[in-house]
C-alpha cells in the first residue's frame, strides 16, 4: 500500500528546533490558523473551503426513503469522505486508509452524535418518508489538518443547503420543485467546529493547525469539537505521548476561542453568497409568495 513520503532527517531537525524557539515556517504563531478562503457554488449545498493548501469541496444532497425501523420520526443524515490519488499519493481509490476511518468517525461524532442537525425536522411522514440527506467530502488537495477542514466544509454546507419544500395530504407526499416553491433552510440546532491541536516536547507545546510537516513532526494530537457558545462536544485523544490534565484544559480554552472565529468566517461567507443571490430583492419576494 502506497505511503505519505516521509521527512527526511535534516527536514525533521529543522522543524522541531524552530518549533522550540515558537517558529513555524510559514510565520504563523503557534495558534493561529492559515488563511481560510471559503466560497459557495451555483447549486445551494457546495462548499470549497481552502486552508492553506489543503482544499476540501463538500456537497449536500437529499433523497426521499423509509426511517429506520427503531426511529420512525427521524430522517436519516450521513456523512461520507473521499480520499482520491490527486489529494495525496498515500491514497487509493476502492482502498481506505487509516487516515480515512478515522476522518469519517471524528466527523460522525462531531456533527452527527452531537445532534447539528435537526434529523426529526427531516420526518414527513412517521414510519413512511423521511429525507435522507448525505455530506460528501471531497479531498482535493492535501496538506495537513484534514478534520478541520472537512467539519468546516461539512457545517458551511450544511447552512448554505436548500431543501425543497413539501405538501403532506393523508398518505401522499408532494415535493415541489424551485419553480412552484422556494426552498426551506435546514433545522440546525447549534454549529459544532472541530479545532484539531498538535503536541510536541513531551505534550508540553501545543500547536494549531499543523501543515503536513509539521503533523508527520508531532508526538500526538488533541482534537475538541465546540459550538461558539462554549459548549464542549467531544474531546478526542488521538494516540502519541500522555497529556497533562492541565494541557487538555489549556487546549479546550484554545478550541473554544478558535471555534468563534471559524463560526464568524462562515457567517460572513454566508452573508456574501446571500446578497449576491438576492438581486433586486428577489428572496424578499419569493418568501412573500410562499407565505401567501
Amino acid at each position: 500500500m502506497p505511503r505519505e513520503a516521509e521527512l527526511s532527517i535534516n527536514e525533521r531537525t529543522f522543524v522541531l528546533e524552530a518549533l522550540k524557539q515558537d517558529i513555524r515556517l510559514d510565520g504563523r504563531a503557534l495558534e493561529s490558523y492559515r488563511d481560510i478562503q471559503l466560497s459557495f457554488g451555483d447549486e445551494y449545498g457546495v462548499a470549497d473551503v481552502q486552508l492553506g493548501k489543503t482544499r476540501v469541496l463538500a456537497r449536500i444532497s437529499a433523497s426521499l426513503t423509509a426511517p429506520f425501523p427503531d426511529r420512525k420520526f427521524d430522517g436519516i443524515f450521513t456523512i461520507t469522505t473521499e480520499l482520491s490519488p490527486m489529494a495525496s499519493p498515500a491514497f487509493e481509490v476502492g482502498r481506505p486508509t487509516e487516515t480515512e476511518t478515522l476522518l469519517s468517525r471524528l466527523l460522525e461524532v462531531a456533527l452527527r452524535r452531537s445532534s447539528a442537525l435537526s434529523t426529526e425536522s427531516l420526518c414527513l411522514l412517521a414510519g413512511s418518508k423521511v429525507w435522507s440527506l448525505t455530506a460528501t467530502c471531497h479531498i482535493l488537495s492535501h496538506d495537513g489538518n484534514l478534520l478541520d477542514i472537512c467539519c468546516i466544509a461539512v457545517l458551511a454546507a450544511l447552512q448554505h443547503y436548500r431543501i425543497p419544500d413539501t405538501t403532506v395530504r393523508g398518505e401522499e407526499v408532494t415535493v415541489h420543485s424551485v419553480e412552484e416553491r422556494n426552498p426551506v433552510p435546514l433545522a440546525m440546532l447549534h454549529h459544532p467546529l472541530c479545532v484539531t491541536m498538535a503536541l510536541f516536547e513531551g505534550g508540553e507545546k501545543v500547536v494549531v493547525d499543523t501543515t503536513l510537516r509539521e503533523q508527520q513532526c508531532c508526538e500526538g494530537e488533541v482534537v475538541v469539537t465546540a459550538n461558539k457558545h462554549g459548549q464542549v462536544c467531544q474531546i478526542a485523544k488521538l494516540g502519541g505521548v500522555p497529556s497533562d490534565a492541565l494541557v487538555l484544559l489549556k487546549c479546550v480554552d484554545v478550541a473554544v476561542a478558535k471555534v468563534k472565529d471559524l463560526d464568524a468566517v462562515i457567517a460572513k461567507a454566508l452573508e456574501k453568497d446571500a446578497a449576491n443571490r438576492d438581486i433586486g430583492g428577489l428572496m424578499v419576494e419569493l418568501s412573500a409568495d410562499n407565505a401567501r
